[in-house]
């Protein structure tokens, strides 16, 4: 029975898919009509189960997929299910319409959630972490976004994908605060584990915001598909660091250097001090305020659009060892 009833709506699901991932603006008018329908579509219970009810909605073609239920137990799963998506649609339309920017309010929660590390001082306070950072930082994510379709297509992922969460894993740490004291955000390339290969990152905290690209945290064959990589092309890489507008905009990565030569690397090599790198990329520190500015997204993306040529030659190699490798049969390529 529920397999029948969730039939009738599962092309809304797709749809709703489909609107989620839209430019912000056609995002916004589509779910407020997306959520219309579906509270049409709840009404058509009413109707096949009181003959007398009244409303004001004209069902007819739009209902027909749940009204055609001969039962109303058939139509139950089915309205369970809409009602469901309504909550869903309603939350999404919520965070759309969070400013792109942090309040004051924002800024004071992270100073103060610093000097009250505590799940006692947070729970109580959840509710302000998510209408004055969760919300504005998802806004923000989707803006900057919108914009990296046309310079970093790859990285283009759902903003809650992208916003790590304010929880820390202190499993293995000494320091046991369960929170960090900062919002931050990460664009990993497609097909790429969250904090692995090259990306894109920023984060505030009540100090500083902090706009990054590059490789971070490169796994063992990430680091040595770059280290060889590094071997040919070290020279155009150094070009894209040296570039004017990005010394302008950024200091590079202090690299986590080793102290000597990975192994199976010359030690004479032009870019033995490349090599030595456990990390290479850009980073950019403006003043905790830069959050208040409804331009704050518009700066984060012209950071990225200067950054791209340097993540974009950071994951040449790593891609090239994700690359499908041809099968060969009987010697015969």
């Amino acid at each position: 029975m529920l397999r029948q009833g969730l039939t009738g709506v599962e092309s809304k699901v797709s749809f709703y898919s489909w609107v989620s991932g839209g430019p912000v603006a056609r995002r916004f008018v589509w779910i407020v009509r997306f959520r219309d329908r579906l509270e049409r579509q709840e009404s058509s219970f009413h109707h096949a189960t009181n003959p007398n009810y009244s409303s004001d909605w004209q069902l007819r073609s739009l209902t027909l997929p749940i009204a055609s239920r001969s039962t109303p137990e058939a139509i139950l799963p089915a309205v369970v299910c809409v009602r469901l998506l309504i909550a869903m649609v309603t939350r999404a339309k919520n965070s759309v319409a969070a400013p792109a920017y942090l309040r004051p309010e924002g800024l004071k929660f992270l100073k103060a959630l610093a000097r009250n590390n505590d799940r006692e001082w947070f729970t109580p306070r959840k509710a302000i972490y998510e209408a004055e950072l969760k919300e504005p930082m998802l806004a923000i994510i989707r803006k900057v976004t919108d914009a990296m379709v046309d310079f970093a297509p790859n990285h283009v992922r759902p903003a809650e994908k992208c916003l790590f969460r304010i929880y820390r894993d202190t499993r293995f740490s000494a320091d046991k605060q369960p929170y960090k004291t900062h919002v931050a955000a990460w664009w990993s390339h497609q097909g790429l584990e969250k904090t692995s290969g090259a990306g894109y990152y920023f984060h505030i905290s009540a100090k500083e915001v902090i706009i990054a690209a590059g490789a971070y945290m490169p796994e063992k064959d990430q680091l040595g598909a770059i280290r060889n990589w590094l071997l040919e092309h070290h020279a155009e890489f150094r070009k894209l660091l040296a570039s004017p507008a990005v010394r302008k905009a950024f200091s590079e990565f202090e690299g986590n250097a080793l102290t000597r030569p990975p192994k199976g690397f010359p030690k004479d090599h032009p870019a033995l001090d490349l090599i030595q790198c456990r990390q290479w990329g850009l980073s950019a520190t403006l003043p905790a305020e830069a959050a208040l500015d409804p331009r704050i997204g518009t700066t984060i993306i012209r950071y990225f659009r200067l950054a791209a040529p340097v993540v974009n030659a950071l994951n040449t190699p790593i891609a090239a060892t994700l690359a499908p490798k041809k099968r060969v049969l009987f010697g015969l390529h």
